[in-house]
């Protein structure tokens, strides 16, 4: 891209999806057909006739199902040739094959039955906590579905994902297990100070999963978060009837950027949430530059945005794109993290490309050395003593948990 007198002259091939469409096209014709056709699914401004084209050629229709729903796309996916099929006259042929479009169908119904058992033991959960007093945002899952697709059902997801205090966490626990959900952190832990990625339960004889999230919990933050400006922010979003507390616009497109960059933005749907976010709802940029500031992760948030606008084709106001190229590192990683997207599965970081990562998102050194320093010696659930998660220091459990990531990182290339 390049800057002339304060306007921004997009360097684009076809459009959109500048950075995958130059790699997929050197690919060959088989991955590029897969994954333009997927760009253009997740595309929040879908170009006339673009996607009728795309599919009027040969395509390997299996391996696109697969790879859709590796890249957490199926609903929109289908959306996307639903709408197609609608607008075909009697006189055109079918571009989506017969059994394609009943797997489709069937997929469909399948996230639909799974996002209204989930929405149903949302409401139980939230009206359990208000009976405690217990205040809670939600985020991600399927809200933010509603908030990017209008519809909680074209996103995927497998839980649950709410934001409280952590004075909170002991007697949120207690509530979850009231409700017949199993703890992944006991009880005892959490009595006892320690702090993991995140307080998860299972619902028994269910694939239900619930999440939460406390201050101490968002270790992917440069700097600690204040789970109390959260909720000073909050935001009501309308979800299936009802209104719900939410974390702001400004402060969900940070953490899914956050997000992203914890996962190393190896799947496109997490960009495309960016993209979908940032085109249907009203961000106020200056709140959401400061939000980054707040906890130091401007450069996240840079390369969130810069991604959803070269991957799947996100619009963006003049302004906020000068300001994202002003960093020149930021456009060097989105771009990096672009090539991988197609073949991530074939060249997966290793232990010692995943702390490169972290440091460059960070901000080089010294904060990046700092923020992996601390990322490698805080430890999770993962690092304690089974059965005995309350007796053993955090000190040990830091010592350890460098040598935990070697072997799980550092064998068969991961």
């Amino acid at each position: 891209m390049l800057v002339r007198d304060g306007q921004l002259a997009y360097a684009r091939c076809s459009g959109h999806g500048d950075f995958l469409l130059r790699i997929t096209v050197k690919q060959g014709n088989a991955l590029s057909a897969k994954w333009l056709t997927l760009l253009e699914c997740a595309n929040p401004h879908p170009v006339p006739d673009r996607l009728n084209e795309l599919l009027s050629k040969p395509l390997d229709w299996r391996n696109l199902l697969i790879l859709a729903e590796e890249q957490g796309i199926l609903p929109l996916l289908t959306k996307r040739l639903g709408e197609l099929d609608e607008g075909r006259s009697g006189t055109h042929p079918e571009l989506v094959p017969p059994e394609i479009r009943q797997e489709l169908r069937d997929a469909a119904r399948a996230q639909t039955l799974f996002t209204l058992s989930l929405t149903a033991e949302l409401f139980r959960v939230l009206d359990r906590f208000a009976a405690l007093g217990i205040d809670v945002l939600l985020t991600k899952g399927p809200v933010l579905s509603a908030r990017c697709y209008g519809d909680p059902g074209l996103r995927q997801f497998t839980d649950l994902d709410l934001v409280l205090r952590n004075a909170d966490a002991a007697r949120a626990t207690e509530a979850m297990m009231a409700l017949n959900y199993q703890p992944k952190v006991p009880l005892k832990a959490i009595q006892a100070g320690k702090a993991p990625g995140e307080y998860v339960f299972s619902q028994k004889g269910t694939k239900l999963l619930v999440e939460l999230h406390t201050e101490r919990t968002f270790r992917y933050h440069p700097k600690p978060l204040s789970v109390k400006k959260l909720f000073g922010r909050q935001a009501v979003v309308r979800f299936d009837g009802h209104d719900v507390p939410a974390l702001s616009t400004e402060d969900e497109l940070l953490l899914i950027c956050i997000h992203g960059a914890e996962t190393f933005l190896e799947r496109l749907m997490w960009i495309a949430d960016v993209a979908a976010l940032v085109s249907r709802q009203s961000v106020d940029w200056d709140r959401a530059m400061a939000v980054a500031r707040e906890v130091h992760a401007e450069r996240m948030l840079r390369v969130g945005l810069l991604l959803a606008t070269n991957v799947p084709g996100a619009r963006l106001p003049a302004k906020v794109l000068e300001e994202l190229f002003r960093e020149a590192r930021s456009a060097g990683i989105a771009e990096q993290i672009a090539r991988r997207l197609p073949v991530v599965d074939a060249e997966p970081f290793g232990l010692f490309g995943r702390a490169i990562f972290r440091i460059r998102m960070r901000g080089a050194f010294p904060p990046g050395v700092v923020y992996l320093l601390r990322l490698s010696l805080s430890p999770t659930e993962e690092d304690w003593v089974a059965g005995a998660e309350e007796k053993r220091s955090r000190m040990l459990d830091a010592i350890s948990r460098p040598f935990r990531l070697a072997r799980k990182y550092g064998r068969e290339g991961k």
